[in-house]
């Protein structure tokens, strides 16, 4: 049996899936529902085996740091991202943060079913939408935005999205149990490493880079 783990703040987007899933997939069952990206991060530490099917933009943590710290923790794990859009630079940060699968959320309903097939198959899955892109034109590859977030350590990066969905310093340390100077020292780390001084600036390039979303 394949045990599926549902990553999305959107308990329609869930409900859909999970529809779709127990009505078309064989031997498949959803295991556990998640609504944002930090659950999820502590779920798979705990559940290695499971498959994940992910959604890239949910609150505290983004969809696509979450797989990132997923791989990282368990290269052999196995991702299905989803997605409103279907530009390159959302497929390409997908597939670099470790996901083997990208599915548009307006796909036809079986290819979620067809996407965890072919991952747990040991191969890659694009939706109708995205198979225009060829995976081995981009992948080890790195835009320039890209090599400019590149120093920025996994939890400033975390940080930074906090900060461009508007919570404050003391909420983000209550969130993490962090002291509030603990915050301040990272704000300040990131906008060093991004030679960027001003929060809206801040916030247009979490924004850019898929760190946060609006």
């Amino acid at each position: 049996m394949k045990k599926i783990v549902l990553a999305d703040d959107h308990a329609i987007v869930r409900t859909g899936v999970r529809t779709v899933v127990e009505r078309l997939g064989k031997n498949m069952a959803i295991s556990a529902e998640l609504s944002n990206g930090k659950e999820l991060v502590e779920y798979a530490k705990k559940h290695p085996d499971e498959i994940y099917v992910v959604d890239i933009a949910m609150p505290v943590m983004n969809g696509i740091e979450a797989v990132e710290q997923i791989v990282k923790h368990n290269p052999e794990a196995k991702v299905v991202m989803l997605s409103m859009y279907d530009d390159r630079m959302s497929v390409e940060k997908s597939l670099k943060a470790g996901a083997k699968g990208f599915i548009v959320k307006v796909s036809a309903a079986d290819e979620i079913v067809s996407a965890i097939e072919e991952i747990c198959a040991g191969r890659f899955y694009l939706c109708n939408k995205v198979s225009k892109y060829i995976v081995q034109g981009f992948l080890g590859k790195s835009s320039p935005r890209q090599k400019d977030r590149r120093g920025l350590t996994p939890k400033e990066k975390e940080v930074l999205q906090l900060i461009a969905e508007g919570y404050s310093s003391k909420q983000i340390a209550k969130s993490f149990n962090l002291s509030l100077n603990t915050i301040h020292v990272h704000r300040n780390n990131i906008m060093k490493k991004l030679g960027i001084h001003k929060q809206t600036e801040l916030v247009r390039f979490a924004i850019k880079e898929g760190i946060a979303q609006l």
